[in-house]
């Protein structure tokens, strides 16, 4: 069975070099590379799984990212994002606290949730009670401080153009996912609603809690509607509550991921920024919107 393999630099700060992709196919004594992009991305195309531990050795230390997927279907066309450390660069529950001086107390929890050391909701609950009374205005200033991540407009607006549908599908809160999906281009986001009332936060969040069950589970739903095959789905995560949804997608992409995640999932971006996920599909430079 033919395999490829994708290799992917971060174009900002790093050039995949002809030399360094010599290493590798040679390493595997794999076929002729083909450019994606000059400098960025290159395929690889191999007659059988390649041994991930000679692919690394091959890099000797560069920070160029290795996806293995198979030729056919590359193309996907549903895609699931998380939105905290993956669309954005930041955890936006997080940079919230902030504003009410507790700032590294949630991040902590948060740091050990992501990496599945405690419950999903009962750690948002716990985080989200801590804020009871901050003022709702809170929330646009933490919003002034969202960036996107590199690459995400050009993600979505790539598979766009080519048909595929994408939704933003968060454990955080609509405020943020809405606004990042109409930034960004989703179709669609589902997420978490903060519940405020005379303009301060009550400390809740409404329930039922959209959590790692609920993510896999709309994964499901919308592959479905859309007559979509799960093994054509692809979703993009950092987080523990992400792991289910990047099992069942046809490309699950564990990005500048929790140490957890990275482990488990099937592929993982820990230096490119998201441009990896379209060049993992066999898109091209000059494909790119």
């Amino acid at each position: 069975m033919h395999y490829i393999l994708t290799l992917v630099a971060n174009r900002d700060a790093f050039t995949l070099t002809p030399a360094i992709t010599s290493a590798v196919r040679d390493a595997l004594r794999a076929g002729l590379p083909i450019t994606l992009s000059e400098g960025e991305a290159v395929d690889i195309p191999l007659t059988g799984v390649p041994d991930m531990e000679i692919v690394r050795k091959s890099l000797d230390g560069a920070p160029v990212d290795a996806i293995v997927v198979r030729p056919r279907g590359r193309r996907k066309g549903l895609l699931i994002a998380d939105m905290d450390s993956t669309i954005i660069t930041s955890e936006t529950l997080d940079e919230l606290a902030a504003f009410a001086g507790i700032g590294e107390k949630i991040a902590a929890i948060t740091a050990r949730a992501m990496n599945g050391e405690l419950d999903f909701k009962d750690a948002l609950r716990e985080r989200v009670g801590m804020l009871k009374g901050l003022p709702v205005e809170a929330l646009d200033r933490t919003w002034e401080r969202v960036q996107l991540t590199g690459g995400a407009k050009e993600l979505v607006a790539t598979m766009r153009a080519h048909g595929a549908m994408t939704a933003l599908v968060s454990g955080g809160f609509s405020f943020f996912t809405g606004r990042v999906a109409e930034a960004v281009g989703f179709d669609i986001h589902h997420s978490n609603e903060l519940l405020h009332e005379n303009g301060a936060l009550l400390g809740t969040v409404a329930e039922p809690i959209l959590d790692r069950t609920s993510k896999v589970e709309t994964l499901r739903d919308l592959a479905a509607e859309r007559g979509v095959q799960l093994k054509a789905t692809l979703a993009v995560g950092d987080g523990a509550n992400d792991l289910d949804m990047l099992r069942e997608a046809g490309l699950g992409v564990a990005f500048h991921a929790k140490p957890i995640v990275a482990a488990e999932a099937r592929a993982r971006v820990d230096h490119a920024n998201l441009r990896a996920l379209l060049f993992a599909q066999g898109y091209r430079a000059e494909d790119i919107s």
